[in-house]
């Protein structure tokens, strides 16, 4: 019921809405109206100027972290399927974002993140495989600014990665990278139980 009441009373756009209805025709996932409602307010609250995408459904997160970042802010999305860029293109167009607000990397992302500035960017929203998870956090703190957040969609699998039983390549991988994540030094996790489960990693400020 609570999450029923906060899809349903969460501020919107047409662009939005139209991001959302395009994205289920193609079987994409996208970030829930509750996910969306915290990278708005991460954007926001880190005063983001530097934004990451890695998703198919960039238009729809990155709609979400537009929206409460500062004029000056710019989103990168990373996706290397072009049609799902053109899609958001669009989509950023039609919601008055100017090009410049916007870039597109049509490539896959363990294979652009080194080429993108260190500590830089505020916040990184970040769907892939659990395959790729540990890689692609390994690849994308050093690029976060202190006090930056990454948040990895669906990285809990909701919650098989606990059933000892499970066993196949993608679980094991998820509850691998749980682990790795664990264990990393001069970041802050939380797991919350927003979509499949999401890992938000908050780099520390240095004392």
């Amino acid at each position: 019921m609570l999450r029923e009441y906060i899809e349903s009373t969460n501020p919107s756009s047409e662009a939005l809405d139209q991001a959302i209805a395009e994205a289920k025709e193609v079987g994409l996932n996208t970030p829930d109206a509750m996910t969306g409602q915290l990278l708005q307010t991460l954007a926001a609250t880190t005063a983001a100027q530097g934004l990451v995408a890695i998703t198919p459904a960039a238009d729809v997160a990155g709609l979400y972290m537009l929206a409460g970042a500062s004029d000056k802010s710019v989103l990168t999305c990373i996706d290397p399927e072009p049609e799902h860029q053109q899609r958001a293109k669009a989509i950023f167009r039609s919601a008055g974002y100017p090009g410049q607000r916007v870039r597109f990397l049509p490539s896959r992302p363990l294979e652009v993140l080194g080429r993108l500035a260190k500590n830089s960017y505020q916040v990184i929203y970040a769907e892939v495989s659990p395959i790729d998870l540990s890689a692609l956090v390994d690849a994308a703190l050093p690029l976060l600014s202190e006090g930056g957040v990454l948040l990895l969609a669906d990285a809990l699998l909701d919650g098989t990665i606990s059933d000892s039983s499970r066993i196949d390549r993608d679980t094991l991988a998820a509850r691998e990278a749980d682990e790795h994540i664990l264990a990393l030094e001069g970041v802050v996790v939380a797991r919350l139980p927003l979509g499949a489960g999401l890992t938000m990693i908050t780099k520390c400020h240095k004392s």
